[in-house]
């Protein structure tokens, strides 16, 4: 069994663990349920002596402490960690990352026996043993992290966050397997940000908030509370779905007003013109002026040589020139070309009243 008394954890003067108690036994799945930053990583890292804690609290693994030691020392005690982010040489075939979670003394007798036990857990793994595991997808990769730490022989399993950033099938296949190995008889410890499905398999959860424990119980009771269902569920059971969203409805479409739309634009023949001669050859010219210049400019920056090459430079900036004066020149005669169209409704507007 393993159990926490009055834990509490530092990092400089921000206390992130304030006198946590917890206990798993042998065979039962205990979840932590908390929201970001509440110190639920930070529990287990210092369960598995990755974080220094205070000296008050206690770690106690079949009744004999294990707090102060090294990491090594602890899975040699029969603690486990998988982390968040698994953590894997991804380099190594699966193969070879199971055999190093055997390393521990506890377990190189009963390597084989292990080995077994985790392909018939994770049938994939065995069927590509000699895969590397860095080429492997996330939800396989998360099955070689569970591996490799169930190869130590472990007592207690501690995960953290193991259906991060997996498929809701893998997902369920993830918590399947969880379930049996609880069957084995180890006791699982699990952070899982999916607090339904981690209460699901669970037997008991704590509330872990701002570092404090603030509740704990059944798993079936913590999943019909209010509070549990509100911060972590989505809400009351009895309120998800009941209440289909409202769908606004639609407005009938209606006549557009003829005051609201604008009076259509009139250029005179001569604006048009004069738009039109103010840049050189057709509109397919002018495109492909600006996509030269933004060719030069870029082999320039690849070779690294804009500096070294002032003809080119030279050139590029002359057509940059000669492209911004054109476009200068639209924008002016665009310009004047409002304001004739802008007279000539004034000229129409008082002919109309004189008449």
């Amino acid at each position: 069994m393993l159990e926490c008394r009055d834990l509490s954890v530092s990092y400089g003067h921000h206390r992130a663990l304030v006198s946590v108690a917890v206990r798993t036994a042998p065979g039962e799945i205990v979840v932590i349920l908390g929201a970001n930053g509440a110190g639920k990583s930070t529990l287990l890292q210092a369960i598995a002596g990755l974080v220094p804690s205070h000296d008050a609290g206690q770690i106690l693994l079949d009744g004999k402490s294990v707090k102060g030691q090294p990491p090594h020392l602890i899975v040699e005690a029969g603690l486990a960690l998988v982390p968040e982010g698994r953590r894997l040489f991804g380099d190594l075939t699966v193969l070879e990352n199971l055999v190093l979670g055997a390393y521990a003394g506890r377990a190189r007798q009963s390597e084989k026996e292990n080995l077994e036990k985790v392909f018939t857990l994770f049938p994939r793994l065995a069927e590509r043993r000699r895969q590397v595991a860095r080429t492997m997808s996330g939800g396989e990769q998360q099955m070689v992290a569970i591996g490799r730490a169930m190869m130590s022989a472990p007592s207690i399993l501690m995960l953290d966050e193991p259906s991060l950033g997996l498929s809701p099938i893998l997902c369920s296949e993830l918590f399947k397997a969880l379930a049996e190995v609880r069957k084995t008889g180890v006791g699982i410890l699990l952070v899982e940000q999916n607090a339904r499905q981690g209460l699901a398999i669970a037997d008991r959860g704590y509330l872990l908030e701002n570092g404090r424990i603030v509740g704990e119980g059944t798993a079936a009771s913590l999943a019909q509370d209010p509070a549990v269902q509100k911060a972590y569920l989505g809400g009351a059971a009895g309120d998800v779905g009941a209440r289909p969203a409202r769908v606004p409805a639609q407005s009938p479409p209606q006549a557009i007003s003829r005051a609201a739309v604008p009076p259509p634009i009139r250029p005179s023949a001569t604006s048009a013109q004069d738009v039109g001669s103010l840049i050189p050859g057709s509109i397919n010219e002018l495109v492909q002026r600006a996509a030269a210049i933004q060719s030069d400019h870029v082999k320039a920056m690849r070779t690294g040589r804009v500096a070294t090459r002032p003809a080119v430079a030279a050139t590029a900036r002359a057509r940059d020139d000669s492209l911004q004066e054109a476009i200068a020149r639209v924008e002016a005669a665009a310009a004047d070309a409002r304001k004739s169209r802008q007279s000539g409704d004034s000229g129409e507007r008082k002919q109309v009243k004189g008449d």
